[in-house]
């Protein structure tokens, strides 16, 4: 008998894994899906349309990684402008937790590029294959004529999206208008083609193939997000005390023990992860608030007040204050530390960047001949400027050298006219007559290194408006 009862158990298979199941999210109508709409389009307008836009002639927003330069219209960022770029990131960082301590998830749920692109091809499903209980019926139908017909419908449109979005994207930094004509003449290089093909492949394997799999199981944010929630931080919520006990409502009968909560399932079937908000707060819970929106709608039929679902704090659902005090809970020690920190970088970045040098002059010296005698007899020292003009406009340029008295510079001329984006490099002399260089008016012999001032002042061809820097050098006197 114990030997069958082992045969069984040794024969018996054990998953610790389950398949996950193709979720068909039902559509809502409601403030929220509005809001959702709108951030889908704002996104896209912004991905797809902004780079066909010109400024002066050119693209107005374009990430020249080839030549090192990124446009963002009358804007020039170089490599020596990377400072800018740290900030915007540090910035964007801070600003998602700011707003994860207020409310949550708001990013995931509406502006996310895999939230916004997974709705995209739930539009895709709802408008070749129905709503949701269509598209079941449609999964468990045989492959029919018009099973192959719709899924073909559905699919070249999906590859022809998915085509648009990878040229589209190495249309900000290649300019997008070549990047088009190249596409459909053939002609695009080999690392064009391979990221189109390879940013389209992402978007069509991640917001249609994987979707809600991505925010589960591979999106690290939904992981550390609790640590920065806390207790006023405003969240979808289900109000347990008011909707149970569950109950459907029945004619002729007495309801009056049942909460508000119907158990109509819709908030579980709106819901884009698949999961049940009334079973609390979950990871997996990305903040559309698709969830309220069905909801609502139902105790608008039933005649309830709304927000048996809705955005609301863990301490005001437990009453340790009433939900119009929420607002003011906002002033807490860690939104207003996020907010400071934000606002310092922030108007830091602003100053930076319309303060910043749009003309720049780097001072190599000679290594080679540290210093010579001239024709005329003078003692003469050699460098060379790399310069590098950060703006879209010509810069008019000159220079001279502080320091030492009677200095001649050549190897510059007056009134320098500076391309934009354009490095040139130069071999600038400077010398000094035999007076200078071997002792001062008391007869004590100067040093043989000096550090010097080159000035350098620059104007926009057309702007009579000067601005001024200078750099640091090192000039090595011909003493015997």
């Amino acid at each position: 008998m114990s030997e069958n009862n082992n045969a069984e158990n040794a024969s018996e298979e054990i998953s610790l894994y389950q398949a996950s199941k193709r979720i068909h999210p039902k559509w809502t109508t409601g403030f929220f899906s509005k809001l959702r709409i709108a951030a889908v389009l704002i996104t896209q307008f912004v991905f797809f349309i902004l780079p066909w836009f010109n400024y002066d002639g050119r693209q107005a927003v374009l990430f020249d990684i080839a030549d090192r330069h990124f446009y963002l219209f009358g804007l020039v960022l170089l490599p020596g402008d990377l400072i800018f770029l740290s900030g915007l990131l540090f910035l964007s960082a801070f600003g998602l937790f700011w707003w994860t301590t207020i409310a949550g998830r708001l990013w995931c749920g509406y502006a996310c590029p895999q939230t916004v692109y997974t709705e995209i091809m739930m539009w895709f499903d709802r408008f070749f294959e129905g709503d949701r209980a269509a598209r079941l019926k449609l999964e468990k139908a045989p492959w029919d004529a018009r099973k192959i017909r719709i899924k073909a419908l559905k699919y070249l449109t999906i590859f022809l999206f998915c085509t648009w979005v990878g040229l589209t994207f190495i249309g900000w930094f290649s300019p997008i208008r070549e990047v088009f004509r190249d596409f459909f003449n053939f002609s695009l290089s080999g690392t064009q083609w391979f990221a189109a093909i390879f940013y389209g492949f992402i978007t069509f394997l991640m917001a249609h193939i994987m979707r809600e799999q991505v925010c589960k199981y591979m999106c690290p944010y939904a992981r550390f997000q609790s640590a920065m929630f806390d207790r006023d931080t405003l969240i979808i919520s289900y109000d347990e005390e008011r909707g149970e006990p569950r109950g459907i409502r029945k004619k002729n009968q007495d309801n009056q023990n049942l909460g508000d909560c119907v158990n109509c399932t819709l908030c579980v079937q709106v819901c884009p992860v698949g999961i049940d908000i009334r079973d609390g707060l979950q990871y997996e819970c990305i903040g559309c608030a698709a969830c309220i929106d069905a909801c609502d709608e139902v105790m608008d039929k039933l005649g309830k007040p709304r927000g048996l679902v809705r955005y609301t704090t863990e301490a005001a659902l437990e009453k340790e204050y009433p939900e119009n005090k929420i607002l003011s809970r906002m002033k807490r020690p860690r939104v207003m530390g996020y907010g400071v920190i934000l606002a310092i970088v922030l108007v830091a970045l602003i100053i930076g960047l319309f303060n910043r040098q749009t003309l720049r002059v780097d001072i190599i010296k000679d290594r080679g001949v540290m210093v010579r005698e001239n024709t005329k007899g003078w003692t003469e020292n050699s460098y060379t400027f790399r310069i590098l003009n950060a703006s879209d406009k010509i810069q008019v340029l000159n220079a001279s050298v502080l320091d030492l008295e009677g200095a001649e510079i050549t190897g510059i001329q007056k009134d320098l006219a500076i391309l934009p984006g354009e490095p040139l490099s130069l071999p600038v002399q400077v010398a000094i007559p035999p007076e200078e260089y071997n002792s001062n008016d008391e007869g004590t012999p100067k040093k043989r290194h000096q550090k010097i001032r080159f000035v350098f002042s620059y104007h926009e061809q057309g702007d009579e408006e000067v601005r001024q820097f200078e750099e640091k050098a090192a000039f090595i006197r011909n003493i015997d």
